[in-house]
């Protein structure tokens, strides 16, 4: 990739980089660890840093970061060496993946923590995603180590695997999560006393690492293929919610089809670039209301 990186004092400003818009990647429903802030960048927590990132015209900003951290941190992040022009052609031979495609052109597929991620979406189930973020940021603040101040805010990593596990039930719930606790603590328990390592599950094919997850109390294959594409790189994973459903239904199918007979078309229409092609299309059905019945 041609980038022209311009470091000034603790920030960056990077030239060149394409198909990367802060808003579509921070709010197209893989990450709840961000802030939207009132000039419209985001402030982001991962690696145990905190970055904010803004667009301007075509410039990308990195703020509280170096070149060092931008090339050995944020581009596998950012998954900026993947060629997202070329996935968006290929999905385009599709009618109704060109237009979400166009509205959704700037996002990428982060490469999140396995572990937080398995942990946030247990939380994602049944939720909505104000009280998803709150309950992980609790659950950081109370359990997490602490990394530092960023504009007058303290932020902190999210707990380890020993920390959750360690905790009783309601310590959990008292962090907002509800009936999630009980999940939440068991995965961390589970992993510890199975000695469980979760990247391994990125060497598996999409569906053994589905059939893994799903063994794990609270994970369905919703929450599976969530964590599957937003931290295991499996982009033919195809998570289902409330919006991809509709949105399937709209444009592709009959209404009221199963979930196992939506992934099953999904899988096969869209192939290797499923979960991508599944972040275009929840966040064209969610920012336009697509199949939202009045």
């Amino acid at each position: 990739m041609n980038l022209n990186i311009i470091q000034e004092e603790n920030k960056i400003k990077i030239q060149g980089l394409k198909d990367f818009e802060p808003k579509h990647i921070f709010e197209c429903g893989q990450c709840f660890r961000w802030k939207r802030n009132d000039d419209d960048s985001y402030t982001y927590i991962a690696k145990k840093k905190v970055v904010n990132v803004k667009k301007e015209k075509d410039y990308v900003i990195f703020t509280n970061t170096t070149v060092e951290d931008f090339n050995n941190l944020w581009c596998d992040y950012f998954d900026l060496n993947r060629d997202y022009g070329h996935i968006k052609e290929v999905l385009s031979n599709d009618e109704i993946l060109a237009d979400a495609t166009i509205f959704g052109h700037g996002i990428r597929i982060l490469k999140q923590n396995p572990w937080e991620i398995l942990i946030s979406f247990i939380i994602s189930a049944n939720n909505r995603i104000p009280m998803i973020k709150k309950s992980i940021k609790t659950l950081s603040e109370q359990y997490g180590e602490y990394i530092g101040k960023y504009n007058g805010e303290k932020y902190y990593t999210f707990p380890t695997v020993e920390k959750l596990a360690e905790l009783k039930e309601e310590d959990i719930r008292a962090c907002y999560t509800g009936f999630r606790a009980k999940y939440v603590l068991g995965a961390a328990r589970r992993i510890l006393e199975q000695n469980i390592d979760l990247y391994k599950i990125k060497d598996m094919t999409t569906e053994e690492g589905r059939e893994m997850l799903m063994k794990f109390s609270g994970i369905g294959p919703k929450v599976a293929d969530c964590i599957l594409l937003f931290s295991m790189d499996k982009m033919d994973a195809f998570p289902i919610d409330i919006w991809v459903k509709r949105v399937m239904e709209y444009f592709y199918l009959k209404e009221d089809t199963k979930l196992k007979d939506i992934q099953s078309y999904a899988t096969e229409k869209f192939g290797e670039y499923a979960g991508i092609a599944q972040q275009y299309l929840f966040y064209y059905a969610r920012e336009k209301n697509i199949g939202k019945k009045k």
